[in-house]
């Protein structure tokens, strides 16, 4: 249980953070006057914050995966078992969920705001492709995108985190992995690579945007396989 509360906490702030800084500081608007706030690289700032933090808070004692994707990456790469994979991903996304729900809440305090408009890309935070992607891109290239990002998160934290790796500075090494992967993919999908992250904006703001969350199960659940594949059986360092 110490684990799942672990899991659970870390995507609540995951979610909290990033999605709250995108939402309440990337860009925002005063009764007199528009803000330009914090921006693309303060929220890929937030996003690989919250996984620093938490990772050195939570991380000894869940493994600090936060996210179904890197749960599905470690089980391929034999540092997972699977029986704790539902157990984990269940606790990531109600995690997920209640962040999601405070975001809300706190949205719903300011005087102008008038509900969520599932019409508009990004809206709440929610990730997409087509018309929903924040600058117009395709589902073959959000698919892309998200895999290839994905899989070498997935690269990162498994060489990070490996037994001859110095594992004292690898939740810097994630945290800075996962703002680069934000300032990378934020215009072609508003970056996913998470799909607990992107299932509980998609249940808010319903709609296309979740009518398209599938593949923001699909695409970063690939790539983190594929990644724990490819580090067990040619990156790894099998001697004792």
């Amino acid at each position: 249980m110490k684990k799942l509360f672990a899991e659970f906490f870390g995507t609540y702030w995951l979610v909290f953070g990033g999605c709250g800084s995108a939402l309440f500081a990337a860009g925002f608007v005063t009764p007199t006057e528009v803000h330009l706030g914090i921006g693309f690289l303060g929220v890929a700032l937030a996003f690989g914050l919250t996984v620093l933090t938490m990772a050195y808070a939570v991380g000894h004692i869940s493994g600090g995966h936060f996210n179904p994707a890197v749960s599905f990456g470690l089980w391929a790469s034999g540092r997972f078992d699977a029986k704790e994979l539902v157990p984990y991903i269940v606790s990531q996304c109600i995690g997920a969920l209640a962040a999601a729900g405070t975001l809300y809440f706190i949205m719903n305090g300011q005087d102008s705001f008038l509900g969520i408009d599932n019409t508009k890309a990004g809206a709440f935070a929610s990730n997409g492709y087509g018309a929903f992607s924040p600058s117009g891109y395709s589902m073959a290239a959000a698919f892309v995108v998200e895999f290839v990002l994905t899989m070498f998160f997935l690269l990162v934290i498994l060489g990070a985190t490996d037994k001859f790796a110095n594992g004292k500075f690898a939740g810097i090494a994630i945290g800075l992995a996962l703002t680069l992967i934000h300032l990378i993919s934020i215009p072609i999908t508003n970056t996913s690579v998470n799909p607990a992250r992107s299932t509980s904006q998609a249940i808010f703001t319903g709609g296309e945007p979740l009518m398209q969350l599938w593949l923001f199960w699909l695409a970063p659940i690939l790539g983190a396989v594929v990644a724990g594949l490819i580090y067990k059986n040619v990156l790894q360092n099998h001697e004792n």
